[in-house]
């Protein structure tokens, strides 16, 4: 029978952990301790959104779909290596909890998409994160520049900080990353123009910079890069932008229309890989390159509003675009526009 003395230790030590919040973990959970201390603080930056109820300090982090949003590593140690945040309604204007920076340290994985009161800036400490493979903050309201420090995560393939409020240039220091693979900063206030670095990217296939304030001349060092999608859409660019084609690359997609590019396109090679070209509402000249005809997987072009001249080559797909994707050229002719004068 226990005594009266170690009941009454017993009772004292209950009523210190119940004041003191702390949880005895069951002997079969797997979430790591620090994981879940990381986890509950980001809740409470995040001012306890209903979205993150199932964030129960009394349950296993790392259950299959318990914790939403959470999954953990299932080798070895369970940690938290995947956080995704999406569609949150915070009580007020908030920034990106600095937990996820600081007590986190497993993530590879990393998503907060359409949260609109998530203001202020990507902190600095972005980059103790230093197993991030994937990072995506998108849909949302951040502000300030883009930290230099992202540079310091060598592990990084894709960054996507789209439909955001982010001033200022694009970091230099980006090049260095050797495995990045995607680069995402559509629809945002970035400045300045493409760093001449950025051509020593080794892996990138996606380059994705539309409707921002860039401006300036296209680097040509982005002439090394085998891109398959490329996207500088609603910028005020300019230069030769032919070093985006070419026979040899893989490239599927190119959007560069609303800009200021010049460029010969009657000289450019083109990949059979080729799906979409736009280039509206530059001004780009010379003729249309017959190499068009044998894209047997082009499925959109516009080459409206630029200064081009010559008979549209026949054959291919050509013949099925509009008139529009066709119209306001110095001299374009032939079908589906005007015949050619003979």
């Amino acid at each position: 029978m226990i005594s009266s003395t170690m009941q009454h230790l017993l009772l004292l030590l209950l009523i210190f952990l119940t004041t003191q919040h702390f949880i005895i973990p069951s002997l079969s959970e797997k979430c790591n301790p620090q994981d879940k201390k990381a986890l509950l603080q980001i809740k409470k930056e995040l001012g306890n959104p209903t979205e993150l109820s199932s964030w129960n300090p009394t349950t296993d982090c790392c259950e299959h779909r318990k914790w939403a949003g959470v999954f953990c590593t299932e080798t070895g140690t369970y940690r938290v290596d995947n956080l995704d945040l999406s569609d949150f309604n915070l009580p007020k204007p908030l920034p990106i909890p600095p937990s996820i920076f600081t007590n986190l340290p497993y993530l590879s994985f990393l998503y907060i998409s359409r949260i609109p009161n998530l203001v202020g800036p990507i902190p600095p400490s972005i980059s103790n994160l230093a197993k991030l493979k994937y990072l995506y903050i998108i849909h949302s309201s951040i502000s300030g520049e883009i930290p230099n420090t992202l540079s310091h995560i060598k592990t990084l393939l894709t960054i996507d900080f789209s439909h955001n409020k982010l001033t200022g240039p694009l970091p230099e220091s980006l090049s260095s990353l050797p495995n990045l693979l995607g680069i995402s900063f559509d629809d945002n206030q970035l400045t300045g123009t493409i760093p001449e670095s950025y051509g020593s990217f080794s892996k990138l296939t996606s380059f994705t910079l539309s409707t921002n304030r860039l401006s300036g001349k296209i680097p040509a060092s982005l002439a090394k890069l085998n891109l398959a999608f490329v996207d500088l859409s609603q910028n005020t660019l300019e230069g030769d932008a032919s070093v985006f084609f070419g026979s040899k690359k893989s490239t599927q997609k190119i959007w560069l229309d609303r800009n200021l590019f010049s460029f010969n396109i009657g000289k450019v090679g083109l990949s059979k890989n080729l799906e979409a070209i736009d280039l509206r509402n530059n001004k780009i000249y010379g003729t249309l390159p017959k190499g068009l005809t044998k894209l047997k997987y082009l499925s959109k072009l516009n080459v409206s509003n630029n200064d081009l001249c010559g008979e549209i080559p026949v054959g291919g797909k050509l013949q099925r675009f509009d008139e529009s994707c066709y119209a306001h050229n110095r001299c374009l002719c032939g079908s589906p526009l005007r015949a050619c004068k003979a």
